[in-house]
């Protein structure tokens, strides 16, 4: 798990359709106020994760320490979507 990449949500642009608190399985959105996606455990998130950003239909998801190279992901495909 890392705690140099994180979600961080443009709620100007979130649409609250919970997409992206309902694919997560690492804990980092508190479920209880779904669907509204609210980072509560950032340092749960996958290196490189992108998972819950590609279910947004919105493109409210951008992600602290996002790599440019594909390479450097580290995330295996069941997770990234």
């Amino acid at each position: 798990m890392s705690k140099q990449w994180y979600p961080v949500i443009d709620y100007a642009k979130c649409t609250d359709c919970g997409a992206c608190v309902d694919m997560c399985a690492h804990g980092v959105y508190d479920k209880s106020k779904t669907p509204s996606p609210v980072v509560v455990y950032p340092e749960g998130c996958v290196q490189g994760c992108k998972g819950c950003g590609n279910n947004c239909p919105s493109d409210a998801i951008q992600y602290v320490g996002e790599v440019k190279n594909k390479a450097d992901c580290g995330c295996d495909s069941a997770c990234c979507g």
